[in-house]
Protein backbone atom coordinates (compact mmCIF):
# COMPACT_ATOMS: atom_id res chain seq x y z
CA UNK A 1 0.00 0.00 0.00
CA UNK A 2 1.17 4.16 -0.79
CA UNK A 3 -0.18 7.08 0.93
CA UNK A 4 -0.40 10.05 -0.01
CA UNK A 5 -0.65 12.61 1.87
CA UNK A 6 -0.93 16.48 0.22
CA UNK A 7 0.06 20.12 1.65
CA UNK A 8 0.52 23.49 0.66
CA UNK A 9 -3.07 24.12 -0.76
CA UNK A 10 -4.52 27.73 0.39
CA UNK A 11 -5.96 31.30 -0.75
CA UNK A 12 -4.54 33.83 -2.74
CA UNK A 13 -5.05 36.43 -5.14
CA UNK A 14 -4.86 36.18 -9.19
CA UNK A 15 -1.46 36.12 -10.54
CA UNK A 16 0.16 34.79 -6.96
CA UNK A 17 1.95 31.75 -6.35
CA UNK A 18 1.61 28.23 -4.14
CA UNK A 19 3.56 24.82 -3.85
CA UNK A 20 1.79 22.02 -3.01
CA UNK A 21 3.71 19.33 -1.96
CA UNK A 22 2.96 15.28 -1.95
CA UNK A 23 4.98 12.91 0.35
CA UNK A 24 4.72 8.92 -0.20
CA UNK A 25 4.90 6.61 2.35
CA UNK A 26 4.13 2.99 2.46
CA UNK A 27 5.84 0.84 -0.31
CA UNK A 28 7.91 3.20 -2.30
CA UNK A 29 8.05 0.88 -5.02
CA UNK A 30 4.65 1.18 -5.85
CA UNK A 31 4.45 3.24 -9.05
CA UNK A 32 6.49 5.16 -11.68
CA UNK A 33 4.75 8.17 -11.80
CA UNK A 34 3.10 10.79 -10.00
CA UNK A 35 0.42 13.06 -11.13
CA UNK A 36 -1.41 16.31 -9.77
CA UNK A 37 -5.50 15.99 -10.81
CA UNK A 38 -8.16 18.69 -10.11
CA UNK A 39 -11.66 18.72 -10.06
CA UNK A 40 -13.45 21.59 -9.55
CA UNK A 41 -17.11 22.02 -8.06
CA UNK A 42 -19.31 20.95 -11.07
CA UNK A 43 -16.52 19.59 -13.31
CA UNK A 44 -14.65 16.51 -14.23
CA UNK A 45 -11.32 15.44 -12.51
CA UNK A 46 -8.84 16.78 -14.88
CA UNK A 47 -5.17 15.66 -15.10
CA UNK A 48 -2.58 18.69 -14.71
CA UNK A 49 0.87 17.32 -14.65
CA UNK A 50 2.72 14.22 -14.20
CA UNK A 51 6.23 13.20 -13.72
CA UNK A 52 7.94 10.68 -14.49
CA UNK A 53 9.93 8.66 -11.53
CA UNK A 54 12.69 7.56 -13.70
CA UNK A 55 13.54 9.25 -16.33
CA UNK A 56 12.40 12.79 -15.24
CA UNK A 57 9.77 13.87 -18.12
CA UNK A 58 7.00 15.41 -17.61
CA UNK A 59 3.49 16.07 -18.82
CA UNK A 60 1.45 19.24 -18.42
CA UNK A 61 -2.50 19.74 -19.22
CA UNK A 62 -2.34 22.55 -22.06
CA UNK A 63 -4.40 24.80 -19.48
CA UNK A 64 -1.64 25.04 -17.29
CA UNK A 65 2.03 24.95 -19.82
CA UNK A 66 4.03 27.62 -19.28
CA UNK A 67 2.63 28.45 -15.56
CA UNK A 68 2.66 25.27 -13.51
CA UNK A 69 5.88 22.96 -12.75
CA UNK A 70 5.96 19.75 -11.54
CA UNK A 71 9.43 18.00 -9.48
CA UNK A 72 10.11 15.78 -7.48
CA UNK A 73 12.95 14.28 -4.89
CA UNK A 74 13.01 10.88 -4.75
CA UNK A 75 15.19 10.26 -2.12
CA UNK A 76 12.51 11.94 0.02
CA UNK A 77 9.25 10.38 -2.14
CA UNK A 78 8.01 13.84 -2.44
CA UNK A 79 6.56 15.33 -5.55
CA UNK A 80 6.05 19.09 -5.68
CA UNK A 81 3.28 21.55 -8.12
CA UNK A 82 4.73 25.00 -8.27
CA UNK A 83 1.55 26.65 -9.48
CA UNK A 84 2.49 30.30 -10.65
CA UNK A 85 0.62 33.29 -12.33
CA UNK A 86 -2.50 31.73 -10.52
CA UNK A 87 -6.45 32.48 -12.27
CA UNK A 88 -9.38 32.10 -10.78
CA UNK A 89 -10.22 28.98 -12.86
CA UNK A 90 -7.59 27.22 -11.24
CA UNK A 91 -9.65 27.01 -8.35
CA UNK A 92 -10.16 23.04 -7.45
CA UNK A 93 -9.24 20.74 -4.83
CA UNK A 94 -6.12 19.40 -6.18
CA UNK A 95 -5.15 15.72 -5.62
CA UNK A 96 -1.63 13.88 -5.57
CA UNK A 97 -2.10 10.32 -7.06
CA UNK A 98 0.67 7.78 -8.04
CA UNK A 99 0.68 4.99 -10.41
CA UNK A 100 2.10 3.46 -13.74
CA UNK A 101 3.41 4.82 -17.29
CA UNK A 102 1.60 2.82 -19.28
CA UNK A 103 3.26 3.83 -22.55
CA UNK A 104 2.03 6.89 -22.67
CA UNK A 105 0.87 10.09 -20.68
CA UNK A 106 -3.17 9.02 -21.83
CA UNK A 107 -2.58 5.86 -20.51
CA UNK A 108 -0.99 6.93 -17.22
CA UNK A 109 -3.55 9.12 -16.51
CA UNK A 110 -6.88 7.53 -17.89
CA UNK A 111 -5.87 4.05 -16.75
CA UNK A 112 -2.58 4.09 -14.59
CA UNK A 113 -3.44 5.44 -11.37
CA UNK A 114 -3.07 3.15 -8.58
CA UNK A 115 -2.90 5.56 -5.18
CA UNK A 116 -4.96 8.81 -4.67
CA UNK A 117 -4.73 11.28 -1.79
CA UNK A 118 -6.94 13.60 0.06
CA UNK A 119 -6.51 16.27 -1.38
CA UNK A 120 -5.87 20.01 -0.53
CA UNK A 121 -7.78 23.05 -1.47
CA UNK A 122 -6.59 26.19 -3.79
CA UNK A 123 -9.03 29.11 -4.15
CA UNK A 124 -7.74 31.70 -6.41
CA UNK A 125 -9.99 35.09 -5.77
CA UNK A 126 -10.13 37.52 -8.62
Amino acid sequence: QVQLVESGGGSVEAGGSLRLSCVASGSTYGWDCMAWFRQAPGKEREGVAAIHRGDGSTYYADSVKGRFTVSQDNAENTVYLQMNSLKPEDTAMYYCAAGWYGGSWYNMLRYGIDYWGKGTLVTISS
